[in-house]
């Protein structure tokens, strides 16, 4: 018996060679599947409590990609790699790190000449960030979590709310839409609903 996954609006498939990267075989349910990956999640945040970071290390390619292993290296033989397959969202992957390179320049950029407010400097980080898509899944969450921790350990400020449904945006509801409907925003570089649901 196979994988059997339901994607909510806005997610990305795996395709069939992805989800042959799965580690626990057990695993054939979306609910199965959730449930490992949000436990791998809450060890990836005892890592990060016990890290120091600073800038100079939170702003590197190889954090990024360490970030995202963490998160999900217990679930998927992928994690922490960055993906080798056009998705229905991002850019052709063998840009990905060109694009996250010229991102953390720009971003480097923004803090020096204070070009945004701290709130809107991690959220654009965190936008420009999925709109690469540099895994073949856990983009969202991945993307949020880095701009919870340039908010918190770069700027010492509180991490984001997202909705006060942090852990449930992969779930069909409410605070998932406004989440979705502020990112189209933001693709048209329209922050404002973006910055107001991130500390809602």
């Amino acid at each position: 018996m196979g994988l059997r996954l339901l994607y909510q609006p806005g997610q990305t498939p795996l395709d069939e060679e992805e989800c042959e990267g799965l580690k626990i075989k057990t695993i054939t349910t979306q609910r199965e599947l959730n449930e490992f990956e949000q436990h791998n999640l809450e060890h990836a945040l005892i890592w990060l409590k016990r890290q120091r970071l600073t800038p100079e290390k939170i702003l590197t390619e190889s954090f990024i990609l360490q970030l995202h292993l963490k998160m999900y290296g217990e679930v998927w033989k992928w994690a922490g790699k960055y993906r080798n397959s056009e998705k229905n969202l991002g850019i052709p992957h063998h840009l990905i790190p060109i694009e996250l390179r010229k991102l953390l320049d720009d971003f480097r950029y923004w803090m020096t000449h204070h070009t945004f407010t701290p709130d809107e400097m991690a959220l654009r980080f965190k936008h420009r960030l999925v709109s690469i898509h540099c895994f073949s899944n856990g983009n969202g969450r991945h993307s949020r979590l880095m701009a919870d921790i340039i908010i918190e350990r770069i700027f010492g400020l509180p991490s984001f709310t997202w909705g006060h449904s942090h852990s449930h945006l992969s779930a069909d509801n409410t605070a998932r839409t406004q989440y979705l409907q502020a990112l189209k925003r933001a693709d048209q570089l329209d922050y404002t609903a973006l910055l107001a649901f991130a500390r809602s």
